[in-house]
């Protein structure tokens, strides 16, 4: 069974009120499971799991670091192109905002690598509006194995690719990629995707199986969360992990929980999702999967990225920018959406060593690369 099979299955107004109807019971036997299970997932993301928040930190917080040690990964955006050729009323990139469009040339990319090599950083994160013409397989084959010559970690988040495309950028240095399927509930997609190949809901949902298919070490899923009931988003973001984890055993997997920001469409989130809910659900997804990488980034702010940075995150983004060329030239006229926390590498990474982590700059060495091939 694929997961849009699986997913064609769920019933979200019968998620959304099974959610509701979970009781104490069900979250203190979720809590108490040796290991838990999707149904447990659920029930820790309830309205009823809220006055156990303290206890679900504190055992996030233990399998973290039994996990992951004392540490916290760093990693960078790097913005290539705000072109777009979708329209989705809750990106500045949307292809009818009237910006500046850009994308990087190789002498520009190379000023931004240089500048990020100057914060210290080997991890990056490669991003682009979704323009299969002009920024498409032709650009990536370009750019890829330059980024790579100087990342020992490369991972993009760009247009979803067919599989023989995912295995081609394996090949030249690929090695992560995260693809957000936004919203799972399709009629809240088609009321926001309203131009361009995103439309697709199927093809962008079965993107995460490509991936699979193409051997990608890392997989990165995730929703937006405002956009429908983040609790049954959630729940399907559990449910689409499991499939994968038990189909592309192989492969890693990380789940980023982006909140809707301030961009220029200016939609405004119908199912707000709070500081405590989205603490909620980091400590509920890592309950749910011990081995699992969760992503913290700019979006949120420089109070709540320090106080929760030690119950269940194991990697977080600084200093970023969210538009083309902002890290040579630092300004915010093409930026994709507002970031929040603003601090400078360094401070991040010194906020990170005064919670008792260690910062980790690189994921791995690049002299391994291909020994588990």
């Amino acid at each position: 069974m694929s997961f849009y099979e699986l997913w064609q299955q769920q019933d979200w107004d019968h998620l959304a009120l099974s959610i509701n109807a979970i009781t104490e019971t069900e979250v203190k036997r979720a809590l108490a499971a040796p290991k838990l299970d999707w149904r447990g997932f659920m029930a820790l993301i309830s309205p009823a799991a809220a006055p156990y928040l303290e206890q679900m930190a504190g055992r996030s917080q233990a399998l973290t670091r039994q996990r992951f040690g004392n540490t916290m990964g760093l990693y960078v955006p790097l913005y290539l192109s705000n072109l777009c050729a979708n329209e989705c009323d809750y990106c500045g990139f949307a292809m009818s905002n009237r910006i500046k469009r850009h994308t990087l040339t190789e002498q520009e990319l190379d000023r931004e690598l240089d500048a990020i090599k100057a914060m210290g950083f080997d991890a990056i994160l490669l991003v682009t509006g979704e323009h299969e013409t002009k920024v498409g397989m032709d650009y990536f084959r370009r750019v890829l194995p330059r980024i790579k010559a100087r990342f020992s970690t490369v991972m993009m988040e760009v247009q979803p690719l067919d599989a023989a495309d995912y295995a081609e950028l394996r090949a030249l240095g690929l090695d992560a990629v995260m693809v957000y399927q936004e919203s799972y509930h399709r009629p809240t997609y088609g009321q926001h995707h309203l131009r361009g190949n995103k439309q697709d809901f199927r093809y962008r949902l079965e993107t995460p199986d490509r991936l699979g298919e193409a051997g990608i070490d890392k997989i990165g899923i995730g929703a937006l969360y405002g956009l429908a009931n983040w609790r049954v988003e959630a729940a399907l973001v559990a449910l689409h992990l499991e499939y994968l984890q038990r189909r592309y055993w192989r492969s890693r997997y990380s789940v980023s929980f982006p909140r809707l920001r301030p961009c220029t469409g200016g939609v405004e989130p119908v199912s707000p999702m709070g500081e405590r809910e989205l603490l909620q659900l980091i400590c509920a997804l890592r309950l749910f999967g011990p081995e699992l990488e969760l992503s913290l980034s700019t979006r949120e702010s420089e109070h709540f990225r320090d106080n929760v940075m030690t119950l269940g995150a194991t990697n977080m983004s600084a200093g970023s920018s969210t538009r083309p060329g902002g890290y040579a030239d630092p300004s915010e006229d093409l930026a994709q959406f507002s970031i929040d926390d603003a601090r400078s590498p360094k401070t991040v990474a010194d906020a990170i060593v005064c919670a008792g982590l260690t910062p980790v700059w690189k994921d791995w060495d690049r002299a391994f690369n291909g020994l588990s091939a």
